[in-house]
C-alpha cells in the first residue's frame, strides 16, 4: 500500500508541474505573439524626450554655474593661500636676521665676561674711557632689547599667518570637495540626456539633436555670416556693448563646453564674460553674479549688448542683439547661436556696456 500511494503522489506531483509549466509556456506564448518573437519595448515619444531633455539640460546648467562659483572662490582661496605662505616666507627671513643680531650681542657679552658694571668702575685703570666704553653698551643694551622686540613681534606675525594659511587651505579643501560634488551632478544630468536621446530612432535624434526647441533653430548656426550687422552694433548704448556683440557674432558656431570661457568653446556665462572682456570690461563669472554686475532694464527697453537671464534661478544669460533675438551658448546639443528671447522664460536683463 506505501508503495502504491507513493507512486500516485510521485504521478500527482508531475502532473502540478506540467500544469505549471504548460500555464508558463502559453504565458510566454501570449507575451511572444504566435510567432514566437517578443514585443519590443513601446519607443518614448518624442516630445516627452524633449521635454526630459531639456529639463536634464536646464539641471546641468544649473549645476554648471554652481560648478563656476566654487571655482572662482577655490581660485581665489589659492591666490590668498599663495600671498600668505609668500609673506610667511618674507616674514621668517626678517626673523631670522634679528635673530642673528641677537646671538652676535650675546657673543660680545658672552666674551665681555659680565662682570658687575660698578666693579669694572673700581677695576679700570682708565675711569674716564670705561664711562665712555659704559654709555657705548647702554646703547648696545637698547640695540638688543629693540632685537628682542623684533623677534618677539615676527613670531607673532608668523603664527597669525600660519592660522590664517590654514582656514585658507580649509577654504580650499571645502571647495575642492563642492567642485567634485557639482561637476558629478553635471556628468551625470548629460550622461542621462544622452541615453534618452540614443532611445529614439535616428531621424527623431537627428530632429532633437540642434536643440531641445525646433522654435530656437537658426541658420546661422553653422558659423556663418560672423560679422555683426552695423544696424545692430549702432544701436548699442555704447562702444564697449557694441564691441561684446560683435565678439559673440564671431563666436556663433562655437560649441558649448560646460566650465569654458572661450576662445573655441563655452558655456553660457563663459560666452558673456569672454564678449565682455574682449571690449575691456571685467564680469563676474556666473550668471547670478552677473546679473548684479550692472544697470537692470526692463525688457521693453532692452539694446544690443544688454544681458539677458532665463528661469526663476538666474541659471541661463545670453546677449541680446536687438529684434527680440539673442546670442547664447544653448547646451552641449547646439553650438552657440542666435535665438528668440521666448525659447525660455525671461527672468531679467541688466546693462554693463
Amino acid at each position: 500500500m506505501a508503495a502504491h500511494r507513493r507512486s500516485r503522489q510521485r504521478w500527482a506531483g508531475g502532473t502540478k508541474a506540467r500544469t505549471a509549466a504548460t500555464v508558463a509556456l502559453a504565458g510566454a506564448a501570449a507575451a511572444t505573439g504566435l510567432d514566437g518573437s517578443g514585443h519590443a519595448a513601446p519607443q518614448p515619444a518624442p516630445d516627452q524626450v524633449r521635454a526630459d531633455v531639456a529639463r536634464l539640460y536646464r539641471e546641468a546648467e544649473a549645476a554648471t554655474e554652481k560648478y563656476n562659483g566654487a571655482k572662482e572662490k577655490a581660485e581665489s582661496a589659492r591666490q590668498r593661500l599663495r600671498a600668505l605662505q609668500d609673506e610667511r616666507a618674507r616674514r621668517e627671513e626678517r626673523l631670522n636676521s634679528a635673530r642673528a643680531e641677537l646671538g652676535s650681542v650675546a657673543a660680545a657679552q658672552y666674551r665681555g665676561g659680565g662682570l658687575d658694571p660698578a666693579l669694572q668702575l673700581v677695576l679700570s685703570e682708565d675711569p674716564d674711557g670705561y664711562l665712555e666704553g659704559a654709555a657705548v653698551a647702554e646703547r648696545v643694551g637698547s640695540r638688543q632689547r629693540a632685537a628682542v622686540g623684533r623677534v618677539r613681534a615676527q613670531l607673532r606675525e608668523i603664527e597669525r599667518l600660519r592660522g590664517a594659511a590654514r582656514i585658507e587651505v580649509n577654504s580650499l579643501t571645502s571647495r575642492r570637495a563642492e567642485l567634485k560634488r557639482h561637476e558629478e551632478t553635471i556628468t551625470g544630468r548629460l550622461s542621462s540626456a544622452r541615453r534618452l536621446l540614443s532611445r529614439l530612432p535616428p531621424g527623431h535624434q537627428a530632429g532633437l539633436a540642434d536643440g531641445t526647441d525646433r522654435a530656437a533653430r537658426s541658420s546661422t548656426g553653422s558659423r556663418d555670416g560672423l560679422t555683426a550687422p552695423g544696424s545692430v552694433t549702432s544701436l548699442a548704448p555704447g562702444p564697449r556693448a557694441a564691441r561684446a556683440v560683435s565678439y559673440a557674432y564671431q563666436k556663433l558656431g562655437s560649441p558649448y563646453v560646460w566650465g569654458a570661457t572661450g576662445p573655441d568653446a563655452f558655456d553660457c556665462s563663459g560666452l558673456v564674460q569672454a564678449a565682455y572682456r574682449s571690449a575691456g570690461v571685467s564680469l563676474p563669472r556666473t550668471t547670478y553674479a552677473q546679473i548684479g554686475a550692472g544697470r537692470r532694464v526692463p525688457r521693453s527697453e532692452l539694446l544690443p549688448g544688454d544681458l539677458v537671464f532665463f528661469y526663476s534661478g538666474i541659471s541661463h544669460v545670453g546677449i541680446y542683439v536687438g529684434g527680440g533675438r539673442m546670442i547664447h551658448a544653448p547646451n552641449p546639443s547646439a553650438p552657440v547661436r542666435l535665438a528668440p528671447l521666448d525659447e525660455m522664460p525671461f527672468a531679467g536683463a541688466t546693462r554693463v556696456g
